[in-house]
């Protein structure tokens, strides 16, 4: 009887001790529940054994994430209303055409009374709409208020040009030229000076580490003339180009060439290239602009590359997909837009990881590159920003929209930067300063490139209103 009584003494004994490794103090202890706390270490008329018992898995806790935050909540709140109702209007068919009327008569009537700047009230309505949501300001003052707004929402810095255009020469005036190749009084005094005195007075705003783009149609009649023939630059004009490139090395600005019509386009590369090897020895002092669109941009591209390999500078470039497509010959572009989105990001990621492609041919090393990536497209800035957080960017890389345009993918971008990201992804805003009937052209080209842009306008439309009610329920919730 002692005997048996030994006997099962130590049988519970040893299932006490096989059970210890799931009791109170084993560290899976804390996952376990009540009730499976008491099955192990109660005793049982049936004898469990380890390959008997179910196993535990411990229940690990998901860490709370938190809510995604939205873009869009870094801007002031008169800048989202304003975005809205101007997206609100070039999502709805019958308020664009009206716009797009009016902003036409105004940008091409001589009527004084159609004259923002004569006539108050007009300046007044335009000044409080299209052109605040658009353009930077008319006086030095203003432009840097304006550059401080951005700064302080977290953009990296501006791309500035002045507004003001070239205006046409007369066919009249011209054909009394009687050699419209040489370079007269005329062309330096009405045409040049005035241009660069624009351009010296923008490099002057711009802060350090900016942008100042220019257009070489606006030196005249002449430049005109030159760039459509592919001739060089007159002997006056091309020493205010060098000297506009010095002073921007001065001030450590760097100039955008802007793409311009196609008749002028191979002048202009021309030109850039010419002044590109004399002032992007050790950076990119000089940029220019290509266009993702154009059947030749990957042969221009190449070329260009090649050259800078064989001459030793660095090439800057600004990266588009094109303004010109209602203007210029269409058999000059790609026939869809997924040959466009393709030339582009191909470009796009040759140049910033200096890696030679299908698209982008060359032999041997690549040059020095330095890249604006200027795109409203969320997926072509997506595919740039990837390549630079896994650190295979090599060149510099700044992201560039048009201001009143695509808030919502420059805001992510700055909150990318924001948050921890091994690189910087600066975002800059392109501006436009002048008065406001020097900007009524560019305010009706913005005005046609949203009402063409029908899919990213109501995208952005939305975007603004989800944020309006965000902070309206936010509101809300803190005043109850």
């Amino acid at each position: 009887m002692n005997h048996v009584f030994r006997q099962t003494l130590r049988g519970v004994i040893r299932l006490n001790s096989r059970s210890f490794p799931f009791s109170y103090h084993h560290p899976y202890r804390r996952w376990m529940h009540s009730s499976e706390c008491r099955n192990v270490n109660s005793s049982h008329r049936r004898s469990h054994t380890l390959a008997e018992l179910r196993p535990v898995q411990p229940k690990i806790e998901s860490p709370v994430k938190e809510p995604k935050k939205s873009p869009l909540s870094i801007l002031p709140l008169c800048m989202v209303i304003r975005s809205f109702l101007i997206t609100s209007i070039y999502s709805s068919s019958v308020l664009q055409d009206l716009s797009l009327r009016i902003l036409w008569v105004i940008a091409h009537s001589d009527n004084a009374f159609l004259n923002p700047d004569r006539n108050f009230i007009l300046n007044f309505l335009l000044r409080k709409s299209f052109y605040a949501q658009f353009c930077a300001g008319e006086t030095h003052a203003q432009v840097k208020s304006t550059v401080k707004r951005l700064r302080d929402i977290g953009f990296g810095g501006v791309i500035l040009t002045h507004a003001k255009e070239a205006v046409p020469q007369d066919d009249a005036k011209s054909a009394s030229i009687l050699d419209p190749s040489i370079e007269t009084s005329h062309d330096i005094t009405a045409d040049i000076i005035p241009w660069v005195n624009s351009i010296v007075e923008t490099i002057n705003m711009a802060d350090p580490g900016n942008y100042v783009a220019l257009k070489l149609s606006g030196a005249g009649r002449l430049a005109l003339y030159n760039l459509s023939r592919n001739k060089n630059p007159s002997p006056y004009l091309s020493k205010s180009l060098d000297d506009i490139c010095n002073l921007a090395r001065q001030r450590h600005v760097s100039i955008l060439v802007d793409a311009e019509h196609d008749v002028q386009q191979e002048g202009i590369d021309s030109w850039t290239m010419t002044f590109a090897r004399r002032h992007n020895t050790d950076t990119a002092i000089i940029y220019g602009t290509y266009q993702a669109y154009k059947k030749v941009t990957p042969a221009t591209i190449s070329r260009h590359l090649a050259e800078a390999q064989e001459g030793g500078f660095a090439l800057g470039v600004k990266l588009v997909r094109g303004a010109y497509l209602g203007s210029d010959p269409r058999e000059c572009f790609y026939d869809t837009k997924f040959e466009t989105d393709n030339c582009y990001n191909s470009i796009s990621e040759s140049v910033l990881t200096r890696q030679w492609s299908p698209v982008v041919c060359g032999n041997g090393n690549f040059p020095d590159t330095h890249l604006v990536l200027a795109t409203h497209n969320a997926e072509s800035a997506y595919k740039a920003r990837t390549i630079c957080s896994r650190g295979e960017a090599k060149s510099s890389i700044v992201f560039a929209q048009l201001q009143g345009m695509a808030d919502e993918l420059g805001c992510e971008l700055i909150q990318a930067d924001f948050g921890g990201s091994p690189v910087a992804l600066p975002a800059y805003k392109y501006l436009v300063w002048g008065s406001t009937s020097e900007c009524m052209k560019y305010l009706l080209r913005r005005a046609y490139e949203n009402r063409d842009a029908v899919q990213r306008t109501n995208s952005g439309r939305k975007a603004l209103w989800s944020e309006l009610i965000r902070r309206f329920k936010s509101a809300l919730s803190l005043s109850s």
